[in-house]
């Protein structure tokens, strides 16, 4: 661990930019994002566009429970603000706490993911299925896809926990580290977009 504290007392204030492969890395990861917002708008299009088409299967003012979409959304809010100190403690370099936040990062993405898997358990169970109409689908084909991505989050955050613990803070892991640190604030700014969106217009009917 020492030879770890020494590489982070070389460190620039802003490793992660410190070499042109690290801006590389940020520049081709904004570029990516971008891809992912095409995808994620067209799925939100379709939502819009079947979200009243229910031939049968609950309504969504009958399905959604506001409660604990907002316990959701206040766990994944709480874990961006976790990653933004991870990142703080990145630039102090210092490792132990980066890795820390990181790791609470992590558990509440699980507690957020144990929730929403919570309610698709509820939903099935009052009829309101993949297949139960335009709107299910929809429905199920975006939220889902945004869990899928929070679960590749949490994979990708853990790898990078023990990547740390193993080669420390460098400038050739610091890219690696807020590469995943924007992921996880990507995710969650989809996610406010979904509550908004899908359950509170939901809630309020058309």
């Amino acid at each position: 661990m020492s030879a770890h504290t020494h590489e982070a007392d070389t460190l620039p204030l802003e490793p992660e930019k410190a070499t042109l492969e690290g801006k590389n890395k940020v520049l081709g990861f904004w570029l990516f994002l971008g891809g992912e917002m095409v995808l994620f708008g067209t799925l939100f299009a379709a939502y819009i566009a079947l979200r009243n088409q229910i031939p049968d299967g609950p309504t969504p003012q009958e399905l959604f429970k506001l409660s604990t979409v907002a316990w959701a959304t206040m766990i994944l809010l709480t874990s961006s603000l976790t990653s933004v100190f991870a990142m703080m403690a990145m630039h102090r370099h210092d490792l132990k706490m980066m890795l820390i936040w990181l790791g609470v990062t992590v558990a509440l993405g699980l507690g957020f993911l144990g929730l929403e898997i919570y309610e698709f358990y509820e939903y099935v169970h009052e009829g309101h299925g993949f297949t139960t109409n335009a709107f299910s689908t929809s429905f199920y084909t975006l939220v889902g896809f945004h869990g899928g991505h929070v679960a590749f989050g949490i994979l990708w955050i853990t790898l990078l926990i023990i990547q740390g613990t193993r080669k420390g803070l460098t400038v050739v892991t610091a890219p690696k580290f807020y590469v995943a640190s924007l992921y996880w604030h990507f995710i969650d700014v989809v996610w406010v977009f979904i509550f908004t969106v899908v359950y509170l217009m939901g809630k309020v009917g058309p």
